[in-house]
């Protein structure tokens, strides 16, 4: 008799079917996801809104490093070529947020012009102000290498009493917001400069929770010895399991990356083989970018429900009339009892909870009454969304990866590694001795009086 019934609550249940999985993600988003978010403030809270430009966008490279550790120059010698706004010098030079993006003429666009484009997907960074805006441009030129990934080049983290003048914006929260986005995180180290200042530390832990996209690397390392480099390898290592708290040691690259011959080329093999790699794991973003969007959106999914969880039991103990301002005092510093019972309740794990002390600070300028009870209808909708849109939307990656198989980067530096200047072989076989000034020859043939012996 209500057969129908049945039939219509299994119609629900079966997961829309999509074209791409870029469509998939934005109708996702849009349907399940963000209503959730609006109805628990979880903008304020965590990130702003995303947008389509943030699910079509190509992937991005994102690289952070003290001053002078080579980071402008790294982009350099991937693309080969200048870029507008490019300034490479000892001293601080790169004072801004360079975003270095494909385009059809060599431009550079401002900050403010930058955010009301809805084809970028930068709109969200005008939460940080005219300070920042000023700070942030976009480089556009030709070149074959950023058809296929966009590289963010960003100012040098300063260390001693240069660190304590104010940007002006929060710098920490600009590169956390990038992070979020990013496909790759390269942290930059110069092997002359190991100390990691103050505001580079409080930078590596605002990328916490994006560990998968960090890689290390080592730079300038053949302007020292061998000996002198496995010491500085140790050091970096030593510094990095004081910041970095994982228990798996992190994967560091060895090399020099700049277009110039090696000023001591013992080490050649190593830094050859360590290019490859590194370029290898840049070269697979493009075919992993539907991946990481995935996963992104998944971790985002995550977060929004233990964000309702913790933000409607702070409206169930509020009083609806007197105490109201006590009990918020309570409450905040109670959080923890909060998240623990939370994670009781409803099976979650402790690693899905915001950080503790940046949600209490947060909480004080909230005003708790305004917030919204628990609404199952919405975390239903998020639960179905984990549980079968987003099984759908895998098999959906997998056959996007099969149909482009030779999706990589291409041009600049991923063309000339093997065959180039300075690439795989130089110095050896025909070309043995290039750098040296004088023949390579008169070391193994000299005679017993000093004079080159002659062979007819």
């Amino acid at each position: 008799m209500f057969s129908w019934l049945g039939t219509d609550d299994r119609r629900k249940k079966e997961p829309e079917v999509f074209q791409t999985v870029s469509e998939g993600l934005k109708k996702l988003y849009k349907t399940k996801l963000l209503p959730l978010e609006e109805s628990y403030k979880f903008h304020e809270f965590h990130s702003p809104a995303l947008e389509d430009a943030d699910f079509d966008n190509k992937p991005m490279v994102l690289l952070v490093g003290q001053y002078s550790t080579g980071k402008t120059s790294f982009i350099r010698y991937l693309l080969e070529q200048d870029f507008p706004g490019m300034r490479i010098g000892p001293e601080p030079t790169t004072d801004s947020f360079i975003a270095v993006m494909h385009g059809d003429t060599e431009g550079v666009i401002p900050g403010n012009a930058l955010v009301v484009d809805p084809k970028k997907p930068f709109r969200k960074l005008n939460a940080f102000g005219n300070a920042f805006l000023n700070r942030f441009v976009c480089a556009q030129l030709p070149n074959p290498v950023l058809e296929s990934i966009s590289v963010i080049d960003t100012p040098g983290i300063l260390s001693g009493e240069k660190q304590r003048i104010s940007r002006g914006y929060d710098f920490a929260a600009v590169l956390e917001w990038f992070a979020e986005r990013v496909d790759r995180i390269i942290l930059l180290f110069d092997a002359h400069k190991l100390d990691i200042s103050d505001e580079f530390s409080e930078v590596i832990k605002a990328l916490k929770n994006h560990e998968d996209k960090i890689r290390v690397v080592l730079n300038k390392a053949d302007q020292i010895e061998t000996q002198q480099l496995m010491r500085v390898y140790g050091a970096l290592m030593w510094s990095l399991g004081k910041i970095v708290n994982t228990p798996e040691v992190i994967r560091v690259y060895i090399g020099s990356f700049w277009s110039h011959p090696l000023l001591i080329p013992d080490n050649r093999k190593l830094f050859e083989a360590e290019e490859q790699d590194l370029f290898k794991d840049i070269q697979s973003l493009p075919r992993n970018a539907a991946l990481r969007k995935l996963n992104d959106l998944i971790k985002r999914a995550r977060l929004a429900k233990v964000h309702a969880y913790i933000i409607s039991s702070l409206k169930k103990e509020m009083p609806a009339v007197f105490g109201k301002e006590n009990k918020k005092k309570e409450l905040i510093g109670s959080l923890g009892d909060i998240y623990k019972r939370i994670e009781r309740e409803h099976q979650i794990s402790p690693g899905d909870f915001p950080n503790l002390k940046k949600m209490q600070d947060q909480l004080q300028a909230q005003d708790l009454n305004k917030f919204q009870p628990l609404k199952p209808k919405l975390l239903e909708a998020v639960d179905d969304m984990l549980a079968n849109d987003i099984a759908s939307l895998m098999v959906l990656v997998r056959q996007e990866e099969t149909q482009r198989p030779n999706a990589v980067v291409k041009g600049g530096a991923f063309d000339g590694t093997l065959d180039g200047p300075f690439g795989h072989g130089y110095g050896e076989g025909a070309g043995e001795g290039i750098d040296e000034a004088e023949w390579v020859v008169a070391p193994h043939f000299k005679s017993s009086s000093g004079s080159v012996a002659v062979i007819v």
